[in-house]
């Protein structure tokens, strides 16, 4: 064979190798898919499998992806060789908004009538071609049950430090959920949606096990937030930029700070979450409800406090969230939290954890117990845990605010106890301490009384 020809052989086999099983690792984690040329079996093979909940007790929603098109079908049971039920799901076409316009297919499919606190065990495919089995616990409705959370903000596919030990959570049963609040991958979109795929693929031993519900970050906003909205499952119709659910005692509201700071996708969509949050923490207000399931907590992003060492939001006397736009302060969301009595407010992108003393207009109102400013507080709580780990590493603080209780910039993450009706515990795992506890405090609402919690707004 001539030189010339020996060239050519060559150069054709680093292209189908470039076109075809073209892929970079990051920190372990492959990132993109190895093309299947001709072998339909891998074009569609379901990865990135992971759950979430829409607060019905007999379902659980499950969402893949696969190369290629095909079916969507979930087969499951009460053992792992002997699926009796099976749901047909459906998919959708998502196309990446870099220059390659790379493709992939989102299935989504939903576990109907579950047991309540029944371990199960499913798999996913086309009816054919299936993932591994996987299994979860469904849980519990009404409010007479206590549910463990891990709740955590920015973590990222390099350097997610908190992956370890969640694992370690989820595979011994510490957990019923998991809820991150936003900052995913650092990020989705990178190398045309490679990177997101490689994240999706790392927290599957944790989401596709229990119901992994999210909230949107700043790092999510490329193409209006295309890559948080294909690849989640969270319920009601805005896809998952606002919704609420009820665990136990507890009523979470999601929402979308980014709406304020994003600009360029729309006003309008400023002015409809706020009209949603009032219409949804009225209805939650509702005395049948409030005493059923007394707890309100709220999940955003950007935090209206932070005492970190940077230029963000938080740090302003007038932060936006809090405040509502500039100048005018149009939409604040103190104002409204407050006067709907929200319990406890959880948020992230700062990388750090902190606990804040009960707060409103950053005056501290403790409670009525001097030994446990949390007993019966007269302002919400805010809780800052965006250390769960990423490539930017964590933050510093300045000197300490009035309003702030405890910070610290290890890396972990939150759990979240909500033990009944008139008792939540939150904790904060320090991963680089051994997963030891260095923070912790009860929230308690042991009487019924007005005052802030019942103001009518």
């Amino acid at each position: 064979m001539s030189s010339f020809h020996c060239w050519l052989l060559l150069l054709g086999i680093g292209l189908h190798h470039l076109l075809f099983t073209s892929a970079v690792i990051v920190n372990n984690h492959k990132v993109g898919w190895s093309r299947p040329g001709d072998n339909y079996n891998e074009a569609i093979q379901p990865e990135q499998v992971h759950l979430s909940w829409d607060g019905d007790a007999s379902h659980m929603t499950v969402t893949w992806n696969t190369p290629d098109r095909c079916d969507s079908v979930v087969q499951y049971g009460l053992q792992p060789d002997n699926f009796t039920e099976k749901q047909q799901g459906g998919v959708s076409k998502f196309m990446d908004t870099g220059d390659g316009h790379r493709t992939q297919y989102v299935h989504r499919a939903v576990m109907l009538n579950l047991q309540q606190r029944t371990a199960y065990y499913y798999r996913v495919g086309n009816g054919e071609v299936w993932s591994k089995v996987f299994n979860f616990t469904s849980l519990k409705d009404g409010s007479d049950w206590s549910p463990k959370l891990a709740i955590f903000g920015d973590m990222g596919l390099v350097n997610a430090r908190s992956m370890k030990r969640l694992t370690k959570d989820v595979r011994l049963g510490r957990l019923d959920m998991i809820i991150h609040v936003g900052d995913f991958a650092y990020d989705m979109n990178e190398d045309e949606g490679r990177v997101g795929d490689a994240f999706m693929r790392m927290i599957e031993p944790l989401a596709a096990h229990v119901p992994y519900q999210t909230a949107v970050g700043n790092h999510e906003y490329w193409a209006n937030f295309t890559q948080y909205k294909n690849r989640f499952s969270m319920p009601g119709s805005e896809n998952g930029l606002m919704y609420r659910f009820a665990v136990g005692p507890a009523n979470f509201v999601v929402f979308s700070t980014e709406f304020y700071f994003w600009l360029q996708f729309g006003f309008l969509q400023i002015r409809r979450q706020y009209s949603w949050l009032r219409k949804e923490l009225a209805s939650l207000n509702e005395l049948q409800t409030r005493e059923k399931a007394p707890w309100i907590i709220t999940l955003g992003h950007r935090p209206m406090y932070c005492s970190n060492n940077d230029r963000d939001d938080c740090t302003k006397h007038e932060s936006i969230i809090r405040t509502g736009l500039p100048v005018v302060h149009s939409y604040p969301l103190e104002k409204l939290f407050y006067g709907a009595g929200v319990d406890m407010c959880i948020w992230a992108h700062e990388h750090s954890y902190e606990r804040l003393w009960p707060v409103y207009d950053r005056q501290v109102f403790n409670g009525s117990n001097l030994a446990n400013p949390y007993e019966n507080p007269n302002a919400p709580v805010h809780i800052i845990t965006g250390s769960a780990g990423c490539r930017e590493k964590t933050d510093t603080f300045l000197n300490p605010a009035p309003w702030s209780a405890f910070r610290n910039a290890d890396y972990g993450y939150t759990k979240m106890h909500i033990l009944n009706l008139t008792h939540i515990q939150v904790k904060q795992v320090s991963d680089e301490k051994g997963g030891n506890i260095i923070d912790e405090m009860t929230l308690v609402k042991d009487r019924k009384r007005r005052g802030y919690r019942y103001k009518k707004f």
